[in-house]
């Protein structure tokens, strides 16, 4: 199993200040996080997309190629981009060129986003992003696969012998397709043969482990192998400590405390508390010897999972007492994650420490 390190540069209110971090420094720190990932050991490093308060990643190709000069093995993840919001074009063009500065290191996770907010801004319906997403995807597709490509559709001017420039490095940028509630990006991760990213971040686990059967059961419908499908899944927080019920109740008052914010009121999660959450659902919380079982138990679920995501910000965890509980991960779990359940993707990584 590869380790991926991923930063949406939350930026909340201090409950206690009433005054968020600088705006400034919480940039730079993302910077800084994904730096200290390649150092301990991640195998690569992710960049998300969110376009509302109190968000700051609304530019992650800036960041991720500034990440791209200071680091040399990592991957570079989009964790997501919100495609539907997006010129495919420019998409096409901005990611290629990261892959070139990168020496062909580049992977995008594509989806549809679930903020009313930020498709506000750009002036989308969010009940039009699954089509939006789709359609863009097609062409995304055409113009890194193809050259002289003439298209035309529904959403952006037709194009006439197009060929986007520079052209990636690596023969093919991976494209993983989001997921989180729906079979849309299921069945088009499965028409396309392409992997899939499960959110598996506010639900029951059952719930996304359903998409990715589907997700199988769809890639035989067009043709592929189900046991090619490569899955990466997210988590819903980490916390470790040596003693499972310090971790435990040190997670109590910050998981009730999210169950009150934004996304966990717009996203509605059927958990009563953080046990709960432990059990059936997205939190690894509790010794290292529970969370790689609980990681084993994934991974039989999702029928394999080639990659999982962490954050390098935790849930109203203190950036130090964070940074703690994934050195912790590193050290006592990620071995025997390696060890024992084995990824078909990113070699050029395993000279991690």
């Amino acid at each position: 199993m590869k380790l991926l390190a991923a930063d949406l540069l939350l930026n909340p209110t201090d409950p206690a200040t009433g005054r968020a971090a600088d705006p400034h420094e919480r940039i730079a720190e993302a910077v800084r996080g994904a730096v200290w990932a390649e150092q301990a050991g991640f195998d690569a490093v992710g960049i998300g997309e969110r376009h509302a308060a109190p968000f700051l990643s609304s530019a992650p190709t800036v960041l991720l190629a500034h990440i791209a000069a200071l680091t040399t093995r990592v991957r570079l993840v989009s964790t997501v981009t919100v495609l539907p919001l997006l010129d495919p074009v420019r998409v096409a063009e901005d990611f290629a060129t990261i892959d070139s500065l990168s020496g062909g290191r580049v992977d995008i996770v594509i989806g549809k986003g679930n903020d009313p907010v930020q498709n506000r801004l750009f002036g989308y319906e969010l009940d039009d992003q699954w089509r939006l997403n789709r359609e863009k995807y097609e062409l995304l597709r055409r113009l890194w696969h193809e050259e002289s490509v003439t298209w035309s559709g529904d959403v952006r001017p037709p194009l006439t012998d197009a060929t986007t420039l520079p052209r990636p490095v690596q023969q093919r940028i991976p494209v993983w397709h989001g997921s989180a509630s729906s079979t849309e990006s299921t069945e088009l991760a499965a028409r396309f043969g392409e992997p899939i990213f499960s959110a598996n971040a506010f639900h029951p686990t059952k719930k996304y482990t359903d998409l990715v059967l589907h997700y199988r059961e769809r890639l035989a419908a067009h043709g592929h192998d189900p046991e090619c499908g490569v899955v990466g899944v997210g988590c819903g927080g980490v916390y470790l400590t040596e003693n499972s019920q310090d971790a435990v109740e040190a997670m109590r008052p910050r998981y009730a405390a999210f169950l009150e914010s934004p996304a966990a009121t717009h996203n509605a999660p059927e958990f009563t508390d953080v046990v709960d959450a432990i059990e059936r659902g997205p939190l690894l919380v509790g010794s290292p010897q529970q969370v790689a079982e609980k990681l084993a138990r994934w991974d039989a679920e999702f029928g394999g999972i080639e990659v999982l995501q962490l954050g390098l910000q935790g849930i109203g965890v203190p950036a130090d007492e964070h940074r703690a509980t994934l050195e912790l991960f590193l050290d006592r779990v990620a071995p025997v994650l390696r060890a024992e359940l084995p990824s078909r993707v990113w070699p050029d990584t395993e000279v991690a420490a």
